[in-house]
């Protein structure tokens, strides 16, 4: 079942064309991977989709025109982890994670539903925030806090999850607490991610699609193994790029015969 169906999508500011023509689409199951040098419109795309930016083309959810969907209606859909976050209040951890629930509210000054509680809690277990329900998000490291917001996201329920690298500023552990976390998400049936990634090695290890940018428009969109064949690959970053990989790898390996 395709779940996000993007069409001819471009975005211009002026004469300035960032994303040109781009298609794409992705079936519940899979995790497409957007990659490709600074500049090429990865971002872009992900803010077009999730109706931040404005754009030229069509993007269905569920066979769905995503610009007839009602903001309510949107949340229930799609969910979108961004880089980082600006707090600026002294919010619970519980709070922020309860606020995924607030698409589901048949009122606004309704109370809380045994579902929705049951979500919450599930969200703080899944992304091992339990201990930290009660704690102020203004105390917590980076990692935490975007654990916090996933579990805002998992608590959400969406069909589709759009990620804009959201481990760029992270540690290691935290990187592969969050693509693990993102995995076990995702084998639930009837959903789907989206995520753009600076890191290769990430988008290799763990997307089952990829789409590759350059300048705003597609390279390649497919299967992973085909997006990062080398000239595919290597003529996008302009660089032999597994050759650098390799060269990286090799480092560590060094190591360990030591």
């Amino acid at each position: 079942m395709t779940l996000l169906d993007v069409k001819h999508l471009s975005v211009r500011y002026g004469a300035l064309t960032i994303v040109n023509d781009v298609s794409f689409s992705i079936s519940e199951g899979e995790w497409l991977m957007i990659v490709g040098p600074n500049g090429a419109g990865k971002s872009t795309i992900v803010s077009a989709i999730s109706q931040g930016t404005p754009y030229t083309g069509e993007v269905f959810v569920q066979g769905r025109n995503i610009k007839s969907l009602r903001a309510r209606d949107l949340a229930q859909t799609i969910g979108v982890l961004a880089q980082s976050h600006a707090m600026g209040y002294g919010f619970t951890v519980g709070a922020v994670v309860r606020l995924g629930r607030y698409a589901y509210s048949p009122g606004l000054f309704s109370g809380s539903r045994d579902e929705d509680e049951a979500m919450v809690t599930r969200a703080l277990e899944l992304t091992g925030l339990t201990r930290f329900a009660e704690q102020n998000v203004l105390t917590l490291s980076g990692g935490e806090l975007q654990r916090t917001f996933l579990a805002q996201i998992f608590a959400q329920n969406p069909r589709v999850l759009l990620l804009d690298e959201p481990t760029n500023h992270l540690d290691l552990v935290y990187q592969k607490q969050t693509f693990e976390l993102i995995t076990e998400w995702l084998k639930t049936p009837g959903r789907a991610v989206v995520s753009v990634v600076h890191d290769l090695s990430l988008a290799k290890a763990y997307g089952t699609r990829g789409l590759l940018l350059d300048g705003g428009k597609t390279i390649v969109c497919g299967e992973t193994g085909e997006v990062f064949a080398p000239e595919y690959i290597n003529h996008a970053y302009s660089m032999d790029v597994a050759a650098w990989m390799r060269r990286m790898l090799a480092q560590w390996q060094e190591e360990g015969t030591r």
